[in-house]
């Protein structure tokens, strides 16, 4: 991954995963397999791991220890009230940012 597309990642990351848990709860290994799934093989499950920190200490999610066959009880994720008005809040924000990036890319074209 480019260094241009791993810094816009960045800033998008956290909305990608809540939109990801907006459809179904998940563990963190199944978050980075749809992550993989949909195009975005070159994130680290470390970095979710990371991420999935922080939206739980954000309070954006809910988490319960779910028994796994193998290893410790799996912590799996699911979007709460407040997680969903963040999800809401980045969706109004990407919409904007992509309307005007997409006015300024035709701007460009046409010059």
């Amino acid at each position: 991954m480019g260094k241009q597309m791993t810094e816009m990642l960045k800033g998008t990351l956290e909305g990608i995963v809540l939109a990801l848990l907006a459809e179904q709860p998940a563990y963190g290994y199944e978050i980075t397999a749809r992550l993989r799934d949909r195009g975005f093989s070159d994130i680290a499950e470390g970095t979710i791991y990371a991420l999935l920190v922080r939206i739980e200490q954000k309070s954006l999610v809910d988490v319960e220890k779910v028994p796994s066959e193998k290893g410790p009880p799996r912590k799996v994720y699911s979007l709460n009230a407040h997680g969903t008005a963040e999800l809401e809040e980045f969706w109004k924000t990407w919409n904007f940012l992509a309307t005007h990036i997409e006015e300024l890319h035709t701007n460009t074209k046409e010059n």
